[in-house]
């Protein structure tokens, strides 16, 4: 695509512009964008459409909005991240922060249902990490996280990964997630359950399946959590 307006309506070709632009680095994380009135110029839009295109932007959350500063590529720091996808609270609503302890990183080839989840050629090779997470000191979830080994090259090498890994994601390989679709479920703990969470084997347990995905709808990890259930619950709120 040419960083031009073309043939399509002309919201769409300035979303489309500066979503491309995002991708391909051309502002960092944290970095302000040119104003409303230089990207209107640049691009031969009016001020108006640039403005409703960074509206959408800022709603998706890959930029911000500063009172009297201007509009910056959003940064997903380790506290924002964690409390933007981590939706794990005790009952009543008190959040919850997440330590990494065990944590185990391989790469291998993908299998048929990773390959369908994350849209990938068949001869694709995955990054798996799996991971055991504490809650005030206690084994409380259990992660799988598979991610396409070509859009995180050498994440395997490092010596530990971040807490949370979006902002690794952003800072280090500029993917930017955006959103993330999920579904929780009830199973019934197995015998590998109660060896890392130590629950009684049958005893209900959630299961969070997340896909999280990028600009442009980009699938690119595919996160399967198992969550102890006694005192703990998933905690949306709908405003």
């Amino acid at each position: 695509m040419t960083d031009t307006p073309g043939y399509r309506p002309l919201y769409r070709q300035v979303y489309d512009i500066l979503v491309n632009r995002v991708v391909q680095g051309a502002w960092r994380p944290g970095e302000s964008l040119p104003s409303e009135q230089s990207l209107a110029k640049e691009l031969g839009v009016s001020q108006g459409t640039v403005r409703k295109v960074l509206d959408a932007l800022t709603a998706e959350k890959l930029l911000e909005r500063r009172q009297g500063k201007g509009t910056y590529i959003a940064e997903h720091t380790q506290e924002r991240a964690l409390f933007r996808f981590f939706r794990i609270s005790r009952p009543g609503g008190e959040r919850l922060k997440p330590e990494r302890t065990s944590e185990a990183v391989r790469v291998r080839a993908a299998r048929a249902a990773e390959r369908a989840k994350l849209d990938l050629e068949r001869d694709a090779r995955v990054i798996e990490i799996t991971r055991t997470r504490l809650i005030n000191g206690d084994p409380a979830l259990h992660e799988v996280i598979i991610v396409p080994a070509h859009l995180f090259p050498g994440i395997e090498k490092r010596a530990a990964l971040p807490n949370t890994l979006y902002s690794l994601y952003q800072t280090d390989y500029g993917i930017n997630i955006v959103s993330a679709r999920e579904e929780v479920h009830a199973e019934l703990a197995t015998a590998v359950d109660h060896r890392i969470l130590g629950v009684a084997v049958g005893s209900p347990i959630l299961v969070i399946d997340r896909l999280a995905l990028s600009l442009q709808d980009r699938k690119v990890e595919w996160r399967v959590s198992r969550l102890k259930s006694d005192n703990l619950v998933y905690a949306v709120t709908l405003a």
